[in-house]
């Protein structure tokens, strides 16, 4: 199983003083290749505000052009979200639940 996970949406909220003090970041988790039989797709989203509300800082204020791809995925809940994912491929792909089918010729025992 070859998982992918890309941050595909970024959005920083930009301060008075030039820094970001949020962001809202969706990563998109991809498992094995479009058209394979175990191919899983799903983003998730997460808002992280600088401060948390017990004001313990999430993140340094910089400005945004200073921020990386590896400071953003740091930011996210990214082994939270990778349980999820595996617990839905495992779910969708590993162990689908069982489909049942209607007898349509059963006969009622006396």
């Amino acid at each position: 199983m070859a998982v992918t996970k890309e941050i595909t949406k970024c959005v920083p909220y930009v301060n008075s003083s030039s820094k970001v003090d949020k962001w809202d970041i969706e990563m998109t988790y991809k498992n094995d290749s479009e058209g394979d039989s175990t191919y899983y797709v799903s983003s998730f989203n997460v808002t992280v505000p600088q401060l948390d509300d017990a004001g313990n800082a999430n993140f340094t204020l910089k400005a945004k052009s200073s921020w990386t791809n590896a400071n953003l995925v740091a930011i996210c809940p990214v082994s939270q979200w990778d349980a999820v994912f595996a617990s839905q491929v495992d779910s969708v792909i590993t162990n689908p639940p069982s489909v049942s089918t209607p007898d349509n010729n059963f006969n009622v025992p006396s």
